[in-house]
């Protein structure tokens, strides 16, 4: 009796694990069932119907991530094609950047249309959002439009492309890279600024290598009454042939520009291919230097601001010197 009553007990306690197993198979199934349906309730949640078309949470998701993807496969399609073009083609670095700029955002525009009909969520939709995001933004997105279309317009018009030295607003530099909204230029002090598309269409910008790279300089001296002018010429003519980077065809010039209040003024015109801006500053300085051994070598003097003091009286001037009274060796009481 006690052997069949161990057999029942061992038969009860496997049937009741097995029993107890199974429910909690149940109940899992049961919950893995309810968060499915929940799940699905929300991805087919219909946010608006337009025109017949439901416009659901799932499609939402689903438009973000293919825009998204459409995104990164334009700006490598853009790069890509970029990247032929430097190769194949002796265009200029500026005019490759402008059109990979422009590629993205052709292939962006088209990956979104070809997203929103791949998906049948119609375009009307986005009405109201877009209703709504002007009412909300209002005038503070004024700027924001205004130097995205600036850009559009510095990329299709080209008055600077990357690599261009500019100098706007007493700031000089390099433009490094031209974006939807600013441009970011690098000055001589490897300092970064940007600046807002808009200020290139609005303010006056002289664009130093727009054309090309061959600009011309003068440095201005001045030298002393009866210093001999013919052999001055001749003197920064030889600084200008002896100056590194200084081009020789176009040729150097020199100008007698005026009898100024203090000096004989000279012009001395350079030409240069400007490779940065450094270069200019630089040029310009070892110019200065030649110049100025050449002058004293051959004993001209350059001029400086003088007075001449005239005093017109009718009666003569008196003088008088005076002197300290002798030190009496006391101290004052």
């Amino acid at each position: 009796m006690a052997l069949h009553g161990a057999v029942l007990d061992s038969i009860l306690s496997g049937y009741q694990s097995y029993a107890s197993e199974a429910l909690k198979r149940i109940t899992l199934r049961q919950q893995t069932r309810r968060l499915y349906r929940r799940i699905i309730g929300i991805w087919s949640y219909e946010l608006q119907n337009v025109d017949g078309k439901p416009l659901t949470v799932g499609k939402i998701i689903i438009a973000l991530f293919v825009i998204i993807a459409g995104l990164k496969i334009a700006q490598l399609f853009s790069r890509l094609i970029a990247r032929v073009i430097k190769k194949r083609s002796s265009l200029d670095a500026g005019i490759i950047d402008a059109g990979q700029k422009l590629f993205f955002y052709i292939f962006a525009a088209l990956f979104t249309l070809y997203a929103l009909h791949m998906l049948q969520v119609p375009l009307t939709a986005f009405t109201v959002v877009g209703g709504a995001l002007a009412l909300g933004f209002g005038f503070g997105s004024q700027n924001i439009i205004k130097n995205f279309i600036s850009g559009i317009i510095l990329l299709l018009e080209r008055p600077m492309k990357t690599g261009d030295f500019l100098e706007i607003d007493g700031a000089i530099g390099t433009v490094e890279s031209i974006g939807m909204r600013s441009t970011r230029i690098r000055t001589p002090d490897n300092v970064h600024m940007v600046i807002p598309n808009s200020s290139f269409l609005e303010k006056n910008v002289i664009n130093w290598t727009l054309a090309d790279r061959l600009v011309r300089l003068e440095v201005q001296v001045g030298i002393q009454y009866g210093s001999p002018v013919y052999k001055a010429k001749e003197l920064l003519l030889a600084a200008a042939d002896r100056t590194n980077k200084v081009l020789k065809r176009p040729e150097p010039e020199v100008l007698f520009s005026d009898f100024g209040d203090n000096a004989l003024i000279f012009h001395l015109l350079i030409w240069l291919r400007l490779g940065n801006i450094i270069d200019r500053k630089r040029i310009v300085s070892d110019l200065r230097f030649t110049i100025n051994d050449l002058f004293n070598e051959a004993g001209i003097v350059i001029a400086y601001p003088q007075r001449d003091l005239h005093i017109d009286s009718l009666k003569p001037i008196q003088v008088r010197i005076e002197q300290d009274p002798p030190a009496t060796g006391k101290n004052p009481e």
